[in-house]
């Protein structure tokens, strides 16, 4: 396939929107993923796998009634509709590996990349120009789906070469929430108490481990999940002091079981791992006065964060789960290398 080359392409990828026009690609309702061409200035990937985020896959999943079939088709239409994989629900993506095609002429020779190498997208499928020419399958407890697709990179887009020493299928699904653990150790300090919502899913479990890390001898972690299997990982993994069931959604409740550990202390530092919606108030709840929320989930509502804290009088930081911060990548993969544990939650699940 011969790709054709374009100039004056955005660096930010305005030049891909279709609709509305003006706009930055995340937000845009359609996007351009033709890839017969290239601008200069593009990166051009072969995708194998899409890791969709978790709360957009819990969303698609649910409304699909868990039929693969209906998952696979759905996803195909949003993205044959607009140019991207953007959860209309939920309104994120989740990121590709994939390898490396054409390095447009402006890029080549500026960037550590080459044809052939492969590759993590460090920024969101809700982006990011995609073309699936075909959907294999979906990997059975994952939000892995293998495909047969084209990508685009712009050129502020960030990636990750993939780690030679560990598989694919692994390191894809921990730097898909790379964000997580690296935020929570700029956040967390010692002798914190840190309570984190989902402590033993995905990223949750992360958070926990680089949470006790830093919390030190002195600190407290304090996990909460909903379901007594749950808490049992919880207790199993190690990483938090407390291992709590409670439901998410229920501020109340979660309000009511840290208040009792914590003397009505609450925590320092509150992390949101839960991939459903109205989980904000509990996290709010959770946060002592001036203390600092951490909203990685993207089933957050930012509405509903900020009113209702206005609405119970709480004074806390609320942090929208930007999933990017400096060296996540390096700080993720060396959790995986580091932590026999975590490296072999995630081996069960992915490798």
């Amino acid at each position: 396939m011969v790709i054709q080359i374009k100039s004056g392409g955005n660096p930010f990828g305005t030049h891909r929107v279709i609709e509305p026009r003006g706009v930055l690609p995340q937000p845009a309702l359609k996007i351009d993923n033709n890839i017969d061409y290239i601008y200069d200035n593009e990166i051009l990937v072969d995708v194998d796998t899409l890791n969709i985020d978790s709360a957009s896959f819990t969303q698609i999943k649910e409304a699909a009634g868990r039929d693969e079939k209906i998952i696979i088709d759905t996803i195909t239409r949003i993205v044959s509709e607009k140019g991207k994989m953007q959860n209309p629900v939920t309104g994120s993506g989740g990121m590709f590996t994939g390898t490396v095609a054409v390095i447009g002429p402006k890029l080549a020779g500026k960037i550590d990349l080459k044809p052939g190498d492969k590759i993590a997208s460090l920024v969101s499928l809700s982006l990011t120009p995609l073309n699936i020419e075909k959907i294999l399958g979906i990997k059975k407890g994952t939000e892995q789906v293998k495909v047969k697709a084209r990508a685009i990179l712009f050129e502020s887009g960030i990636y990750a070469k993939l780690p030679a020493d560990l598989p694919q299928t692994l390191a894809l699904a921990i730097l898909d929430v790379a964000g997580a653990p690296a935020q929570t150790a700029k956040l967390v300090k010692p002798g914190s108490t840190v309570a984190i919502l989902g402590a033993a899913g995905k990223s949750g479990v992360l958070c926990s481990y680089e949470a006790k890390r830093r919390v030190g001898v002195s600190g407290r972690v304090i996990g909460l999940e909903y379901s007594a299997a749950a808490v049992k990982k919880m207790q199993d993994y190690g990483f938090c002091t407390d291992a709590v069931q409670a439901n998410a959604t229920d501020a109340l409740e979660c309000y009511s079981k840290v208040s009792a550990l914590t003397g009505g202390k609450m925590a320092d530092v509150v992390i949101n791992c839960v991939n459903i919606p109205n989980t904000e108030m509990a996290s709010v709840m959770l946060c002592r006065e001036e203390g600092t929320v951490y909203f990685f989930s993207m089933a957050t509502s930012f509405t509903k964060a900020a009113l209702g804290a206005e609405g119970v009088g709480k004074d806390v930081h609320m942090i929208i789960g930007n999933g990017y911060t400096r060296h996540h990548a390096d700080i993720t993969i060396n959790i995986l290398r580091e932590s026999p544990v975590i490296r072999n939650i995630y081996e069960k699940i992915y490798a």
